[in-house]
């Protein structure tokens, strides 16, 4: 699991450019699958026959997809201008180096010594910010980038201690997780999609629900964990090492109880790490895909993460492998008949 997470958070797919990580996936899925297709939207739609059919049509999701950034424009003297693709405090940018395409650059803005009073502590906001790609003119930046162009943090994957510190675990261990499970032996008929645009919308799973029509689905994700120095017990949503995270509700869905209950229950009985979340924040494409046709019974299981949505994630091994295990047991758990 490592091994792979490694691999898939070192290609760069910023919302709307998922096509690198996908031809990637399909490689490493397609001598394991029954059907494989790719729609209009790009999402990767696979199906993998089990041991035994299944009595519920279990779909499993992850997004291909990443924060990144859209080039808006250039100025005269070769600077870029861009927009968010996904959700990026404004705080964890400045001064980072990114990656368009082939081309480097660098976020940044006035320097600190030549700020004035309350200008020292402020957040700049993405307009007062440019990326910095070496070029002298708009001329010379124009032969390098063109407008939407998009731009992921240029980070590499590192292990160190009982973590591994990453961009793009959100949500690269899904894709992992799914790709780990399809190249495994499954007891049941299972669906897969690998959906994109999640960032921006969870505008994929839309498309892949619809398509699929499960009886119920699994989104695997990553999610915040705030257990840091500084934050109180009660606000930090979900600790490292304590095993996978489950939501009861975020800001897109209010998941299925009799589900998390019935995890929560697997997890035990089998000796996997798993938590509640504590906090009511974020989403999933959870929200798309348990309003699609006549609803979708719903869960989500993810992957503690540090610094989330930053040029930085970090994660505990321990919980990686939990999120694979529990994610396969749950899958041909509620294909049997435990929905």
């Amino acid at each position: 699991m490592i091994e792979l997470l490694k691999k898939y958070t070192a290609i760069n797919a910023p919302s709307g450019s998922e096509e690198n990580l996908r031809k990637v996936i399909i490689e490493d899925i397609k001598d394991f699958v029954d059907e494989l297709k790719v729609d209009n939207l790009g999402n990767i739609i696979a199906f993998k026959k089990g041991k035994n059919r299944a009595k519920n049509k279990v779909m499993l999701d992850a997004h291909l997809d990443e924060v990144g950034f859209m080039i808006c424009g250039i100025d005269e003297n070769g600077d870029l201008r861009f927009s968010n693709l996904g959700g990026i405090d404004a705080k964890v940018i400045f001064g980072k180096r990114v990656k368009i395409g082939d081309i480097y650059g660098v976020i940044g803005g006035s320097a600190v010594h030549l700020l004035k009073g309350d200008e020292k502590t402020a957040v700049k906001s993405v307009d007062e910010l440019r990326i910095d790609i070496g070029a002298k003119s708009k001329e010379s930046a124009q032969k390098l980038v063109k407008i939407g162009d998009t731009a992921v943090f240029d980070t590499e994957f590192s292990d160190f201690g009982e973590k591994v510190c990453a961009k793009a675990l959100d949500d690269r261990v899904g894709c992992a997780v799914l790709t780990k499970i399809i190249q495994s032996e499954t007891d049941y008929d299972l669906w897969f999609s690998f959906s994109v645009q999640e960032e921006i919308g969870c505008r994929g799973a839309t498309v892949t629900a619809y398509n699929i029509a499960p009886d119920c689905a699994i989104t695997v994700e990553a999610t915040t964990a705030a257990d840091i120095f500084g934050v109180d017990d009660d606000k930090k949503v979900c600790l490292l090492g304590k095993g996978v995270a489950l939501s009861m509700m975020d800001n897109g869905t209010l998941y299925n109880k009799d589900l998390v209950n019935n995890v929560i229950d697997l997890a035990e009985q089998n000796g996997i790490l798993a938590q509640k979340k504590t906090a009511v924040a974020g989403g999933t494409n959870a929200s798309a895909i348990h309003k699609s046709r006549n609803g979708v019974k719903t869960l989500n299981l993810a992957l503690p993460c540090r610094y989330i949505h930053s040029p930085y994630g970090v994660a505990a091994k321990a919980d990686v492998e939990n999120l694979y295990k529990l994610t396969a047991l749950c899958a041909n758990s509620f294909a049997e008949d435990k929905i």
